[in-house]
């Protein structure tokens, strides 16, 4: 397997897997597995980290394009999500999760920059 179908699939894999699991915190946001949650979405976002990162290495893209900046701004907001599912209304995690990964997935295959 070369590096860059590793990095896709470490990278597509992780962001629906947090995905997920950001939507089950938003559902289902028990007190007593917000610690397990938290760890989990966070290991999540870590691997997505890395593997947007090694895509980037590989495709010889720079931190500065504006693309990839709206992306991390949106794995930001995804991140951030889970952990404001235990405080706010579900229906403001939902739509933040929706728009999150509406506006990245835009900017994957449209990159109007």
């Amino acid at each position: 397997m070369d590096k860059l179908a590793l990095y896709h699939f470490l990278h597509v894999l992780s962001i629906m897997l947090l995905t997920g699991a950001t939507f089950y915190v938003a559902a289902n946001p028990k007190k007593h597995k917000k610690g397990k949650m938290m760890a989990i979405t966070g290991i999540l976002s870590l691997l997505a980290l890395v593997g947007g990162s090694g895509l980037m290495a590989v495709m010889k893209y720079s931190w500065g394009t504006p693309w990839i900046i709206v992306k991390i701004v949106c794995w930001l907001a995804l991140s951030a999500l889970s952990g404001m599912a235990y405080r706010k209304s579900k229906s403001m995690v939902v739509a933040g999760i929706i728009l999150a990964v509406g506006v990245a997935v835009y900017m994957v295959y449209f990159r109007p920059f």
